[in-house]
């Protein structure tokens, strides 16, 4: 599928025709300058040509900042990747030295450029495009990102040599949500499984603010996974780029499938990340618990099974989740994450066939351990069957549902796991009146 990058100084607006190009709002937006700084990958068509958007951070040359010096690479692993250049101004503010900058950049690149005069609102702005002919990239097209207004003519232009393609396959995929406080190594898992600087990583608590989607094809593996934004407490979230960053990964968990919830061995688990678990259960996601940099913790000789006993004590009562010790620095275990995330997927997308639920289930709820009376009337379960969602829902009829306690839910519940093997799924079960 053919890519187009879209590049330019801070806050031009690349996010906005992002979003716009993509239609959707996964890059943030903000009136301050920075805001986007990994590379943002979105799906688009145009006149029945698939291709791929990818948003940068604002390239800004010779900054001793850290995070800019971080941009500057994701910016060229973006065009290094691109089919095709789209070259990002701001006609307001007019021509300015970081423009001449990135426009530099560009012209050693061997990649066809297409320069765009963005915020060009109304027809007295149009004089402001005839300094952008100095940079040497051809003629500047008017478009105003935040209503549309010029993206179709130039749009016409970038995708005029692009092949005619079938819609985004990754699309279909699963989808894996790396959530977590900040901190813990979100991305440096995700860089680490692809063998690429695919997402920024500093020290410093908060870097990721997008929700990065990657796809990791390799190994027998195919998944989208979902870089997410640390989630903080509400209370210590002030600032509104924070908010947003948290609504997204809030949203990544939700349209997942599967998400691993990474935890920080030198931290131990925090109220945070009950909280973050329970968000995850209450979407009736597959999880995975992933306890980071494990290299960091002085380790005795139950000091591994003491670990993930406090773990599964304060996770309780939902305790059958698969818990991996990792260190994502020296490369321990990553792979067997992968391995557990996708029986994880598979558990959670598994159907259970009616005949087989009655032939092997029904028994041991009908004969061996039947409910127990209540009031002196017997509960008799007649008929069992799986609902067609996208996790696992079962409904048990009988002739009294209204007696059946939660102890015996439990039972049945975790009868269901051993059995079928749902090691790190919700499972929902009804009892229903026949």
């Amino acid at each position: 599928m053919n890519i187009i990058a879209i590049v330019g100084r801070p806050n031009v607006g690349k996010s906005t025709l992002f979003n716009r190009l993509t239609e959707s709002r996964d890059a943030i937006v903000d009136e301050i300058s920075g805001v986007t700084r990994d590379r943002q990958y979105g799906h688009s068509d145009w006149n029945g040509k698939h291709f791929s958007v990818i948003d940068t951070g604002g390239y800004v040359m010779g900054g001793d900042d850290e995070f800019e010096t971080e941009i500057r690479k994701q910016v060229s692993l973006a065009i290094d990747e691109a089919d095709i250049i789209l070259f990002l101004v701001n006609a307001r503010e007019g021509l300015t030295p970081m423009d001449e900058d990135v426009a530099s950049m560009l012209r050693k690149c061997s990649k066809p450029v297409v320069l765009a005069a963005n915020k060009v609102d109304n027809a007295a702005q149009m004089d402001n495009l005839a300094e952008f002919y100095s940079l040497g990239l051809g003629e500047p097209h008017p478009i105003a990102g935040i209503t549309g207004s010029g993206t179709g003519d130039l749009l016409d232009i970038l995708v005029k040599d692009f092949s005619e393609g079938e819609d985004n396959p990754v699309d279909n995929l699963p989808r894996i949500a790396i959530v977590g406080r900040p901190n813990v190594g979100k991305s440096s898992f995700i860089n680490t499984i692809t063998g690429e600087q695919r997402s920024v990583v500093t020290p410093i608590a908060g870097t990721t603010r997008d929700s990065v989607y990657t796809r990791y094809n390799l190994f027998g593996f195919d998944f989208n996974f979902v870089d997410t934004a640390g989630l903080r407490k509400k209370s210590k979230v002030s600032e509104d780029l924070e908010f947003y960053s948290v609504m997204r990964s809030i949203r990544a968990i939700e349209a997942s499938d599967v998400c691993i919830l990474m935890l920080d061995a030198s931290q131990g688990i925090e109220s945070q990340d009950l909280s973050i678990f329970s968000l995850i259960q209450r979407n009736n996601k597959g999880v995975v618990i992933v306890v980071n940099k494990w290299d960091l913790v002085e380790k005795e000789t139950n000091t591994h099974r003491d670990f993930e006993q406090i773990i599964r004590e304060r996770i309780a009562p939902f305790e059958d989740v698969p818990i991996i010790f990792t260190s994502v620095i020296n490369k321990q275990r990553i792979f067997k994450v992968l391995e557990t995330a996708k029986q994880v997927y598979e558990a959670r997308s598994r159907r259970i066939g009616t005949s087989e639920l009655n032939d092997v289930l029904l028994p041991i709820v009908k004969e061996q351990n039947p409910p127990p009376s209540v009031k002196g009337k017997w509960i008799k379960i007649k008929y069992i069957t799986q609902l067609p969602t996208p996790y696992p829902q079962f409904v048990f009829f009988c002739n009294l549902p209204q007696y059946i306690r939660d102890p015996y839910r439990r039972f049945v519940e975790n009868r269901m796991r051993e059995l079928w093997d749902f090691h790190g799924v919700p499972i929902t079960i009804y009892f229903r009146a026949k």
